[in-house]
Parts: structure tokens; C-alpha cells; sequence
């Protein structure tokens, strides 16, 4: 059975080496003192390692029933959803009034990250509850809070994100659930919905549905979209439960994989829901729900990748194979363990470098979210909303890729399930498709977030990474990080020049390369990430650490990616460059 221990040490180095959290001035970082964040992350790795890693596989092998109506969790899965609930892990950064501890977002996704590594179909659970709680909180009146906040925060009650209907998934404009108004200001909400994660289970006394619908004689399209709250179960003015609500299960998904999310074929029925928000401004108020879910997304290519990881050094260490081509090194054996072979340590090295520098991605991208609303910095907003679709579809290509590796460092016994590597292939996967597929991401990216505001936050990373150089230019100890961080961006920089001559001539010219454009992009920003590790590192040192080997490990980890995979942006920006003619040319009725 796969194993897995909760990276603490190195979320550490990222938030207080490289972030330096407790030195912030974002309000609430000040609490967040090195001995504090440890021994939470400590607490969640103990969780995470000892109760949630060992039902991953437990969770894909039985995975969830619906029977006579109800849907039942594997075992185990309800025992461990109420230690999450009693240990406060479910509303570690929502409000106190609500019966939150009102940590940062980025304390609050270090600790996710642990979850989704040791358990990601478990951990779906409630982190599609917080996204719903926090499109409550965002556009819900001072009542709704009130009656929704609490439960949701504390996961009595769970919530889910219902938008993708039979014929439609992507093009949320043409869905046709219909939310029909009555004399009491509620609705009927009638229609059906389909891959709604976490859509019922048995872990929760109600799970309150946030549902896309339109109301009779709206506009058309996606400007006629509103947004509903429809519990499971009808709750009254005091807050008790009380009658069944017109919603059912039609179905459980049978999937490739994360067996242990009940992935549900959910039916309205008349079903009584509230408007939250504005009236056929839905799509504004999930996009609260989905932006925070995108990067919670990416945050899984990363986890997944990470416990894959983990694994497959284990068994590169030990699992005997061959001789290494310069001697022997383990002559009391019939062979050397794997990890002696190039290839081997390649493949190691991609996954590790990939794993380390997307941690950093990820928490720079959370203090980024806490920095937009705990400061209301419109610039810190405007920046991680053009790095979002990044994160999530760079990430998650990347992590599926990683796991995929993983697997193959086991040969024959990765295919097979009974090292449990499958899983992580298998699980990874969807985070390339839900929450917005990653080609959608990509055209997001290149079509709608480069423009924003001028182009203005596309140009403030640039002068992050300008600046950067710059001051560390004549850093002899990093000019294996600046130079090749230059080259990158300037690869970058020739992409956007060539979208900005040709893309107002022949869109498809731009958008046929949005894919390498969104890869691109990501190498950079890890680039970035590495050369500002790279930096902390060699101050640690220079300052006479106690763990010299952790931080001259990550020292040579930074110069394989530099040096192996950050070369990858001018493979991109090639392939941006030849434009869409090749990619259009063949008539549809040549494929």
C-alpha cells in the first residue's frame, strides 16, 4: 500500500524562507510565527499520514453506492470526516463569526495541500464546501449567512457547485434548468445536473447545492444565469431541519478514478431555492466559487504529484535492478537498487523539481489571495487572477505528468494495482478537466486575462522577474538561476509580442498557440519560484544554518530544473510562432 508523510519541512522553507509570512504586513500574518505554522502543519501531517492515507485505496476499491435513494461513503470515510470536523481543519481560514479560526488563505492551503496528497476524493468533500461557503459569504445577504455560515464552516453541513448539465458543460449559456418564481420570494428550481462532485453522501446532515438556473423571460445566454441556494433537506427560520427538498440522486458517475467522491446525476424537481446575489448575475457569483476552486485544483496536480513521488523514491531505493554503468555499487547484492541508473534519477529529478517548485507557485498564489482581500490590493487581485488559469492548467498537465513518471519508475508493478500507483495516475487526471478544462484555461489566458486592464498585470510580472535579475545579476551563486530565468522571460515576453502583432489579424493564430503560451508561462513563474528559493537557500547558508544539507538539496534540485526542464520555453515559443495554419488547414471532413 502507498504510503505518505506530510512535506513540512519544506512548506516551512517556502512560508518563512522564501515568503517570509511572519514579516508581512497582510493582516493576520503576523500570527503566523514559525512555531505556530509548524505545529499546525505538524497536527494536519499527523492526520493526513496516519487517518486519511490509508482509506485513499480503500476509497477506489469500494468506492460510493446509491442505494433505495441514499449514497453511501466507503468505509471509514464517516469516522475520519468527523475527526477533520472535530479537529476545526474544515473552517481553518473561514471567519469567527461563523465559526471559523479566520487563518490566512495561505496557511489554510499548505495544509490543503497535505489533504489532497493523502486523500484527494475525501478531501473533495470539504473543499467544495468551503468554495460554496465562500460564494455565501461573498454575495449572500446578512440572513443567509446566517442561516447557511455556520454548519457549512463546521461541515455539518456540506455544499457543492452545480453547473454542467447533459448538453452542456462549458457553455454554461445554453444550460436549461429553470428557476420559477414565487409569491414568497423563493423559487422552483426544476432541470437536471450532471458530475456534481460530492453531490450527496452520508457524511453530513444536509448538503446545501449552490445551482446554476435561469428565471423565466431573462436575457439570453449566460447573461441569463442566476445563482440559487437549494438544500438537500429545507431549513427554517431557526435553523432546524426539516422536509426532504425536490433534489435526488438519478446516478452515481462511474469514473476513472477518485472512486471514493460520489460524482452524482443530481434531478430538481421543483426544488425550493434562494437567490444568491443578483438577479441573472450568476456567473459572477460562482466565478467567487470557482477561482478559489481553480487554484485549490492545481494545488491537486501538485499533491498528487508529490505523494507520487514520495512512493516511487522509495522503491527506486529499494527495488533491485541491473548494475550501474560505472561499477557496482551494491556488491553484497545480486543487483543495484534503481536509483543508481540515469534515466531513473532523471525521471526522479523531473518530479522532484516539479513537486518543490510548484509548492512555492501555489503559496505565492494564496498570499497573493490573502494580500487581494485582507488588504484589498486590486494589484495583488488583478496579478493572481492572470496567473489562476496557470496555475491550474500548467499544474495540473504537469502533475498528471509527474505521476505518470512515478508509475513508470515501478515498471510492470506500476500497472498493476497492487502498489497502489494507478490511483494517483488515475485521480490526477480530473483536475485537467473539472473546473474548467485546461484548454479552456489556456484560451482564457491568451484571449480575455493578458488584455485585462492594458495588459497591465501581465507587465507587472515581467518587472517582477526584470527586478529580480537585476538585483541578483552579479550574485555569482545565482547565475545559474538568473541567466536561464532571463532567457525564459524573454522567451515569454516574444510569445506576447507575437499574440500583440498577429492576433488582432487572425485570432487562431493566437489561439492555436494558447496551450504552449500557458506551459510557457508556468515554466517561467517556476523559474521565478526557484530563483527566489535559490536565494533563500544560499542566505541560509551564508548565515551558518544548522541544516546545511537540506538547503544545499535544494540548491542542486534548483539547477536541474533551471538547466533541464525551464529550456522547455523555447520549445513553446517555436511552436507559438508557426502560427494556426497548420493547425487549421485540414477541412473537417479530413480528421
Amino acid at each position: 500500500m502507498p504510503t505518505y508523510t506530510a512535506p513540512v519541512k519544506d512548506i516551512q522553507f517556502v512560508l518563512h524562507d522564501v515568503l517570509n509570512v511572519s514579516n508581512s504586513d497582510v493582516p493576520g500574518y503576523s500570527e503566523l510565527e514559525a512555531d505556530f505554522t509548524n505545529a499546525v502543519l505538524e497536527e494536519a501531517g499527523k492526520l493526513t499520514g496516519d487517518v486519511l492515507a490509508p482509506l485513499n485505496v480503500v476509497g477506489d476499491h469500494e468506492g460510493c453506492r446509491l442505494e433505495n435513494g441514499v449514497v453511501y461513503t466507503p468505509t471509514g470515510f464517516k469516522a475520519a470526516f468527523e475527526q477533520v470536523k472535530e479537529g476545526g481543519w474544515t473552517g481553518l481560514d473561514m471567519p469567527e463569526e461563523y465559526g471559523g479560526q479566520n487563518m490566512p488563505y495561505v496557511l489554510g492551503t499548505a495544509v490543503g495541500e497535505m489533504f489532497s496528497s493523502s486523500n484527494q476524493a475525501f478531501t473533495m468533500y470539504q473543499g467544495l464546501t468551503h468554495g460554496a461557503a465562500a460564494a455565501i459569504l461573498a454575495h449572500g445577504t446578512d440572513e443567509q449567512k446566517t442561516k447557511w455560515l455556520p454548519n457549512m464552516v463546521s461541515c455539518e453541513w456540506t455544499g457543492t457547485m452545480n453547473l454542467t448539465e447533459p448538453h452542456c458543460g462549458t457553455d454554461l449559456g445554453l444550460m436549461r434548468t429553470k428557476a420559477e418564481p414565487q409569491d414568497n420570494g423563493s423559487y422552483k428550481i426544476s432541470g437536471q445536473k450532471i458530475f456534481i462532485s460530492a453531490g450527496d453522501h452520508d457524511m453530513a446532515d444536509n448538503i446545501v447545492h449552490l445551482v446554476l438556473a435561469k428565471v423565466p423571460g431573462g436575457p439570453e445566454g449566460i447573461k441569463g444565469v442566476s445563482l440559487f441556494i437549494v438544500p438537500k433537506f429545507l431549513v427554517d427560520d431557526e435553523g432546524n431541519i426539516g422536509a426532504r427538498n425536490g433534489v435526488s440522486v438519478g446516478n452515481i458517475e462511474k469514473k476513472m478514478g477518485i472512486h471514493g467522491n460520489s460524482t452524482c446525476v443530481l434531478n430538481y424537481d421543483e426544488a425550493e431555492g434562494y437567490l444568491l446575489g443578483d438577479l441573472n448575475k450568476g456567473m459572477r457569483a460562482m466565478f467567487t466559487m470557482m477561482n478559489e476552486a481553480r487554484l485549490g485544483v492545481g494545488m491537486q496536480g501538485l499533491a498528487a504529484a508529490e505523494v507520487a513521488y514520495q512512493n516511487a523514491v522509495d522503491y527506486a531505493k529499494d527495488r533491485l535492478q541491473g548494475r550501474a554503468v560505472t561499477g557496482v555499487e551494491n556488491p553484497e547484492g545480486p543487483a543495484d537498487p534503481l536509483i543508481v541508473h540515469p534515466d531513473i534519477r532523471r525521471s526522479l529529478m523531473d518530479q522532484k523539481s516539479f513537486a518543490e517548485g510548484a509548492r512555492a507557485f501555489i503559496l505565492w498564489g494564496a498570499q497573493m489571495i490573502d494580500e487581494a482581500h485582507r488588504k484589498e490590493d486590486k494589484d495583488a487581485d488583478g496579478l493572481v487572477s492572470l496567473l489562476t488559469p496557470i496555475i491550474k492548467g500548467f499544474l495540473t498537465d504537469e502533475g498528471y505528468d509527474m505521476t505518470v513518471k512515478a508509475q513508470q519508475i515501478y515498471g510492470g508493478h506500476g500497472y498493476i494495482e497492487e502498489h497502489g500507483m494507478s490511483q494517483f495516475t488515475r485521480d490526477a487526471r480530473i483536475a485537467m478537466i473539472y473546473e474548467g478544462a485546461n484548454g479552456v484555461q489556456a484560451l482564457d489566458l491568451v484571449g480575455r486575462k493578458l488584455a485585462v486592464d492594458g495588459g497591465k498585470h501581465v507587465m507587472a510580472f515581467f518587472d517582477l522577474v526584470k527586478t529580480f535579475c537585476k538585483e541578483n545579476g552579479d550574485d555569482e551563486d545565482l547565475k545559474d538561476f538568473v541567466e536561464p530565468l532571463k532567457a525564459a522571460s524573454k522567451d515569454l515576453q516574444a510569445a506576447g509580442m507575437y499574440f500583440m502583432q498577429t492576433g488582432m489579424k487572425n485570432p487562431n493564430d493566437a489561439l492555436s498557440g494558447s496551450n504552449d503560451f500557458m506551459h510557457l508561462f508556468g515554466h517561467v513563474c517556476l523559474g521565478l519560484m526557484w530563483a527566489q528559493m535559490a536565494k533563500a537557500a544560499n542566505t541560509a547558508l551564508a548565515n551558518g544554518t544548522t541544516d546545511k544539507e537540506f538547503y544545499e538539496t535544494k540548491l542542486t534540485t534548483g539547477r536541474y530544473y533551471m538547466a533541464r526542464r525551464l529550456p522547455a520555453t523555447g520549445m513553446h515559443l517555436a511552436r507559438i510562432q508557426t502560427g494556426g495554419d497548420t493547425v487549421m488547414a485540414l477541412a473537417a471532413e479530413n480528421f
